[in-house]
């Protein structure tokens, strides 16, 4: 008899009212305060349950894999970790659920019960450690209260698109399982989902509808709250004439290969959104709460509807004439039959004709020379291979520039970024095992979080039906967005204190662990070099060095940036030449294309001319 049965323990109890509520993975770490639920997860292994358990390098890593996790397939998603310290390291996946409106159950071992109170040793009062990150946190004191405890978690993270922390002493884990009894103060709780497909009442969805029939100018911005809702959100425009703007978690909401799908709004946009907001006189937000006001059309410009599934998100960052609590998808489809076809489609021609020439503008700027790689020609060459329902992610630093700005996602891809690029790359491919996946990363990231999830692929690839993972590290030594930002935000030069990078061989590492490396300092071999990775069935990592001094400009430069950039330089940026000429060399770049357009001269495929 193997010694992992019988499966008769809180803990078992807890596995399986889980996987009732459809959770298939659980990611991970052990610790002596969670040890008795980690047998159960060895038990339900064994017992041939449908729950994978994945152990990644730490317990940051495993609440922002379940974080991304839930991102990518839409369904919860769960992660375990010990008492303090361990609990105490999950907060900040828990934080990127929590920001990012993800369900995610945070299983958290603690102390006995007997201990509690006695300043024992790793006890801490996690219930008010978790109180602000969670919506709901609870610890399990009795077998009968487990039932009532692990429903209301499920539901609340789903329903509320909220993190959630059930915490579970060492000693409750293992006592034996009990079905919640009928006495009067038990609950008998259901494992019943809930549909979160709701729709506004239909008073407010005809008013919606007037206000898009008098619109001639509408702007669409889409974020991710819209995933699932592309078809209809395209039908209304299509109906309307409106111009799309995505925001850069909503990216692969909208596929980037429709006209009049002007991308990403603000300091990594384009610039016929940033033309789109100035000139509309109807606003609509569908499942984002761009954070960023600034770049939103002034107050009395335009009237305003928004659609969220979050009541709180509603009519914060403009002030909406309707704001329509409810599921994206389910509230299209009620709208769309409100709203007639109009004839007048001339602003979406206009943003379209706008985005073409805005293209070639980009196209040559990822061609302007630097010492020694344009990081935008990374992400340009990388655009034109992007595989079939490939999946990229990016950090948030620089990459996230030149993702907002270069990459393309079309239909059936996804993409996302976090601070977490690595964990989210490797948690796409437990989510899509046979599909490829493209990290994009900084190397100050890529030290953060990213050198110790090599491991994790090493360990876990093999359940991967398409093995095919490409790790792009962008090798400039510097924190380059944190660089620019002490330019452009606070007037201070770079410090070299705080922003070198230690450089390190990271192909040579990335060989050490048995994976393809491929080292790239010559801007001739870029292309090779995707196309090298593409081929190979397995881990491919790109270190490719490039300019930290190439500017992420936005497409509209304020005031404000120029005039703090230059105060930053006039103080003594030890990088001054560099970032002068390489914004020179932005600046001309993008005139001359408007030049060119204004005399209708082309652009070439292979970029030549930008040479």
């Amino acid at each position: 008899m193997s010694i992992l049965e019988p499966r008769n323990t809180v803990s078992d109890f807890v596995i399986d009212r889980l996987i009732e509520w459809g959770v298939d993975h659980i990611f991970g770490f052990p610790g002596d305060g969670i040890g008795a639920f980690d047998g159960a997860l060895g038990r339900a292994e064994e017992a041939g349950l449908p729950l994978k358990y994945i152990r990644p390098t730490h317990e940051e890593i495993c609440a922002l894999m379940a974080t991304a996790h839930a991102k990518w397939t839409g369904k919860l998603s769960v992660c375990a970790a010990t008492s303090s310290p361990g609990a105490f390291h999950m907060l900040n996946g828990l934080y990127d659920a929590q920001m990012d409106n993800q369900p995610v159950v945070a299983i958290v071992g603690q102390q006995a019960m007997e201990t509690l109170g006695s300043a024992y040793q790793q006890e801490n009062n996690l219930e008010r450690t978790f109180s602000d990150v969670a919506a709901y946190v609870q610890t399990i004191v009795t077998p009968a209260q487990a039932q009532v405890v692990i429903d209301r978690a499920c539901r609340i993270a789903i329903t509320n698109r909220q993190p959630c922390v059930i915490i579970i002493p060492h000693n409750v884990q293992s006592m034996k399982r009990d079905e919640a009894p009928k006495k009067q103060d038990v609950s008998r709780s259901s494992s019943a989902p809930t549909s979160i497909k709701i729709t506004p009442p239909m008073d407010e969805l005809m008013h919606a509808a007037d206000i898009l029939k008098a619109g001639k100018r509408i702007t669409f911005m889409v974020g991710a709250g819209a995933f699932g809702a592309t078809d209809e959100v395209l039908e209304l425009a299509r109906k309307t004439g409106a111009g799309i703007i995505t925001a850069l978690r909503g990216k692969d909401v909208i596929p980037g290969d429709i006209p009049f799908n002007c991308e990403q709004l603000g300091l990594l946009g384009t610039k016929p959104s940033y033309n789109m907001m100035q000139e509309c006189d109807t606003f609509m937000m569908i499942g984002s709460n761009y954070p960023y006001s600034g770049y939103l059309p002034a107050t009395g410009q335009a009237r305003g509807i928004q659609i969220d599934l979050r009541p709180g998100q509603l009519g914060v960052r403009y002030p909406m004439e309707v704001n329509l609590w409810g599921d994206a998808k389910a509230t299209l489809q009620a709208l769309l039959p409100l709203v007639a076809q109009t004839d007048d489609l001339s602003f979406q021609e206009k943003v379209a004709g706008e985005m073409l020439d805005w293209e070639g503008v980009l196209h040559d700027m990822a061609f302007n020379k630097a010492d020694p790689i344009n990081p935008r020609r990374v992400f340009y060459e990388l655009n034109k291979r992007l595989p079939e329902g490939a999946i990229v992610t990016c950090d948030a630093g620089s990459t996230a520039d030149w993702y907002g700005h270069h990459i393309r996602l079309k239909k059936g891809m996804r993409g996302d970024l976090s601070l977490a690029a690595m964990p989210y790359a490797v948690a796409a491919k437990f989510a899509f095992p046979d599909k490829p996946v493209i990290c994009t990363i900084g190397d100050g990231a890529f030290q953060m979080l990213g050198m110790n999830e090599l491991i994790t692929v090493k360990k876990y690839q093999h359940l991967w039906a398409n093995k095919q993972l490409v790790v792009m590290v962008l090798h400039n030594d510097d924190l380059t967005q944190v660089s620019w930002e002490m330019r452009t935000e606070d007037a201070n030069p770079r410090w070299k204190g705080s922003q070198d990078v230690q450089s390190i061989d990271y192909a040579a590492y990335a060989e050490v662990l048995g994976f393809k490396g491929i080292k790239v300092t010559d801007p001739e071999k870029i292309a090779a070099a995707w196309d090298a990775a593409f081929a190979h069935d397995g881990l491919t990592l790109l270190d490719v060095h490039t300019d930290k001094n190439v500017p992420p400009l936005p497409p509209h430069i304020s005031f404000e940036f120029a005039r703090n950039a230059a105060a930053a330089l006039l103080k003594g940026d030890p990088d001054e030449k560099g970032v002068i000429m390489d914004s020179l060399k932005a600046l001309v770049t993008e005139n001359v294309s408007k030049v060119k357009q204004a005399l209708h001269l082309g652009h070439h495929d292979d970029g030549d001319e930008g040479k």
